[in-house]
């Protein structure tokens, strides 16, 4: 976890270090270790109460709802167990509301939601359920609600809900890996390192994150780097469906991964597959800023012929002298560090003087976390987003 000042100026992880967790979060982490067991019972239960009781919300959600089902259900519990950490959840609830806008979520949605939020909580907690967890569930649900209805309200002032963006450019890479670039159809305000959620013509209401892989341009063109998944709708679809004039919707601007251009730390960017999209915006973001700032990149993939985006990485290298980059491939590698991506951050450490930038697959990002750690830099100092989750926001993978 993130490391976040405290009011006495300590440091808090959580809830705040040292100081004993309130009554209700206590009585409603009683409520979440009793339903764990059941989680996936909890989650379709408490989906079948909405769609049933508030039939008319059911249009708001995809049509299959196995990828993304418990998004929602679990973001609320996940920060329901954090609501002794006030800063960060707030930061996260705002920003979470913000980005439901897209969906078409108004004010007067939040009470069906946790109507059928307490009843789900009811029937799966017997033993931990009663008055005071009830009281407990509807003062914590009451804040983080009314956190994402002011967020939403206040975004509502200054930015739409979604965007429209004609694809401009759609550039095979790979036979499974394409660069698509789009043009925003009214400005588009981001930071290198950021993601958002995008929503393709061919599968209304399916929405897929995607790191930007450039930094801000001038002529205001976005560019992703998207790979088809196996059963994954809108990954295919944007890679093999896709031309240019298509039109798609984009939420947005999402996460924390981005560079603080006040600290002169080296940087350490570990970009695993399409992962390393990110990485690129990071390093046009601090060519961009003129400052001779150490950088190290490693580029991973499975075989040689998945780094698809090595040649503009060299040539960035040739370019910037504060730049290193080195490939590593899992298998039958011809060029570079033949291996993992964590054995080749511990095989080129340590890394005390360095802030860490990770970005891929959810299992790649938890082995480099820890490699970063043992080559000697401070969880705090690493930064990364599980999209969806509350880890942008500096708390536990999960939601």
């Amino acid at each position: 976890m993130t490391a976040i000042p405290a009011e006495d100026g300590t440091a808090a992880t959580g809830f705040q270090q040292g100081r004993r967790p309130s009554p209700d979060a206590v009585v409603i982490r009683r409520t979440l270790a009793e339903i764990e067991p059941a989680a996936d019972e909890v989650t379709s239960y408490f989906y079948a109460l909405l769609f049933v009781n508030h039939p008319y919300l059911r249009q708001m959600f995809p049509p299959a709802m196995d990828a993304q089902r418990d998004r929602l259900f679990g973001a609320l519990l996940k920060a329901a167990e954090h609501i002794d950490d006030t800063v960060t959840l707030t930061d996260y609830l705002m920003q979470l509301g913000r980005g439901h806008r897209k969906y078409g979520t108004r004010a007067t949605h939040y009470p069906a939601v946790g109507e059928c939020l307490m009843a789900a909580l009811e029937r799966f907690a017997p033993r931990t359920w009663g008055q005071e967890a009830e009281a407990a569930w509807v003062r914590a649900y009451t804040a983080i609600s009314q956190i994402m209805i002011d967020a939403a309200a206040d975004d509502e002032l200054r930015a739409p809900a979604w965007w429209h963006a004609e694809i401009v450019a759609h550039e095979a890479r790979t036979a499974d890996v394409a660069v698509v670039t789009v043009r925003p159809d009214q400005p588009y305000p981001y930071r290198a390192g950021q993601y958002a959620a995008m929503e393709t013509p061919w599968w209304p209401r399916e929405w897929r994150q995607y790191s930007f892989a450039c930094s801000p341009r001038p002529d205001g063109l976005l560019m992703f780097h998207v790979k088809a998944v196996p059963a994954g709708w809108v990954s295919r679809a944007l890679v093999h469906r896709a031309q240019c004039g298509d039109v798609i919707r984009l939420g947005p601007p999402e996460g924390a991964m981005t560079i603080d251009h006040t600290s002169d730390s080296g940087l350490l960017c570990v970009g695993g597959s399409t992962g390393i999209a990110p990485i690129k915006a990071l390093v046009e973001d601090v060519a961009e800023r003129g400052r001779q700032r150490r950088m190290e990149v490693f580029f991973g993939a499975n075989r040689d012929t998945d780094l698809y985006e090595l040649d503009t990485f060299l040539e960035l290298e040739r370019r910037h002298p504060w730049l290193s980059v080195r490939p590593v491939v899992a298998q039958y590698a011809t060029r570079g560090f033949a291996g993992q991506l964590p054995e080749a951050v511990k095989e080129y450490g340590p890394w005390p003087e360095f802030d860490g930038y990770l970005s891929g697959p959810p299992q790649m990002i938890r082995h480099s976390v820890a490699a970063l750690v043992s080559a000697g830099i401070e969880e705090r100092r690493i930064r990364h987003d599980f999209t969806g989750t509350l880890a942008a926001a500096g708390m536990s993978p999960g939601a």
